[in-house]
C-alpha cells in the first residue's frame, strides 16, 4: 500500500484493452463504496496532457527515443506531485491507464535505452514512485490488429502507429519485466470479452464479490 491509498496500474500493448478495464474497475470499486480517480499517462494534468499531445501528434518529425523519455518523465512528475500523491494521501484508489512501465517498454524495449537510465529518471522526477499491483494485459497479435482496425481505421498516433517490430520489442520488453518482478506484476489474459477480463482482474486484486 502507498499512502492510505492504493495504486493500481494498467499496463500492456497497443489494442489490451486497459482504458475499458480502468473504467470497469473504478465502476466496481464505486459500487464497493470505494473512492477511486482513473487518470493515464502521459496526461492526468494539464501540464501532461499537454505534454501528451507533443509526443502524439504525427505532424512533423517527432522525438528520439531519449527525448521522448526525457518527456514522459517530465509528465510523469508533474502528474504524481499534483494528482496521485495526493489522491492516495487522500486515501483514494488511484487507477492508471499506463505508468513508469510503459516507458521502460517503449522506449527501453522499443527504443532500446538502458533501463536503468528510464528508472534514474523517474526517481529524479518521481521520488521512484511504484504502483503496489501493476497489472499487465496480454492480447495475442492476431486480436491486436482486429482492435486496432475497429478502434484507429488508418490513423494511428506518432507511437502506435510505428512498425510491428518496435511493437514486439516493447511486448517482450513487458513480458521481462514481469518476469523479474513477479510481486508486482499480475499477467491477466485480455484474449476474452471485457466482461471475462474484468472478472480475473477482480479476481487477481482480491476484490471477488
Amino acid at each position: 500500500m502507498t499512502g492510505t491509498g492504493r495504486f493500481i496500474a494498467l499496463e500492456g500493448g497497443e489494442g489490451a484493452g486497459k482504458s475499458t478495464q480502468c473504467r470497469l474497475l473504478a465502476e466496481a470499486l464505486a459500487a464497493r463504496g470505494i473512492d477511486a480517480v482513473v487518470t493515464r499517462e502521459p496526461g492526468g494534468t494539464t501540464g501532461a496532457e499537454t505534454i501528451r499531445r507533443l509526443l502524439l501528434s504525427t505532424e512533423g518529425e517527432g522525438w528520439g527515443p531519449r527525448a521522448e523519455a526525457l518527456l514522459f518523465a517530465a509528465a510523469r512528475s508533474d502528474h504524481v506531485e499534483r494528482l496521485i500523491r495526493p489522491a492516495l494521501a487522500a486515501g483514494r484508489w488511484v487507477i492508471c491507464d499506463r505508468f513508469v512501465d510503459s516507458s521502460r517498454a517503449y522506449q527501453g524495449g522499443g527504443g532500446a535505452l538502458d533501463d536503468q537510465d528510464i528508472l534514474a529518471l523517474h526517481r529524479i522526477g518521481s521520488g521512484g514512485l511504484l504502483p503496489d499491483a501493476t497489472l499487465l494485459i496480454t492480447v495475442s497479435p492476431a486480436l491486436v490488429t482486429e482492435r486496432l482496425a475497429a478502434r484507429d481505421g488508418d490513423v494511428a498516433d506518432r507511437i502506435g502507429g510505428r512498425p510491428a517490430e518496435y511493437h514486439a520489442a516493447v511486448a517482450a520488453r513487458f513480458a521481462a519485466m514481469a518476469d523479474a518482478d513477479p510481486a508486482r506484476f499480475i499477467r491477466i489474459d485480455g484474449n476474452g470479452t471485457p466482461g471475462e477480463t474484468h472478472a480475473l482482474i477482480m479476481q487477481a486484486l482480491g476484490l471477488n464479490p
